[in-house]
């Protein structure tokens, strides 16, 4: 974990925030050219937010209101908001929920990947069992995910799952 110094508002108070970093694994992805250069594994880390952000969890709420009733949604996005961060491989986040990988024809996946190239924190993904249908809801964070599975399958993804 790599840490961040700020002063809070007011009063000079010293902050640290830790942001998580996921070291590629040069044995399952070569280098990559991104935006026309070289991009090597060396010179660039997977780097996360250490809680999602608000606007995560109205994503989440919109997209869980297209499968579930409006007072289960907010229970889960509530479920969310509380519930601890932990890890999963990229590649079993995929397995768990059967979606299909996007590729970088795609602006949202292309453009989260700029962002792990330039060194950008990524915002940790929302995540909730459907244990009726036996499938992982990636609640926010498809493109993210598709992103970071082009750059390396076994990545560690920060997330929340309910």
């Amino acid at each position: 974990m790599e840490a961040e110094t700020g002063m809070a508002i007011g009063k000079g108070v010293e902050v640290t925030r830790l942001a998580l970093q996921t070291q590629p694994n040069p044995a399952t992805q070569p280098n990559q050219i991104l935006e026309g250069r070289l991009v090597t594994h060396d010179e660039s880390t997977i780097k996360w937010l250490d809680q999602p952000e608000d606007h995560d969890y109205d994503a989440a709420k919109s997209y869980l209101t297209l499968t579930f009733a409006a007072d289960q949604t907010a229970q889960l996005v509530r479920q969310l908001r509380r519930s601890p961060l932990t890890e999963f491989k990229a590649k079993d986040l995929f397995r768990a929920s059967g979606l299909s990988l996007l590729g970088i024809s795609n602006t949202h996946v292309e453009k989260d990947r700029r962002k792990i190239a330039s060194g950008e924190n990524l915002s940790p993904l929302l995540l909730v069992r459907d244990r009726q249908r036996g499938r992982l809801i990636i609640a926010d964070g498809y493109h993210r995910l598709c992103a970071v599975y082009g750059y390396d399958e076994d990545a560690s993804i920060p997330c929340k799952i309910v």
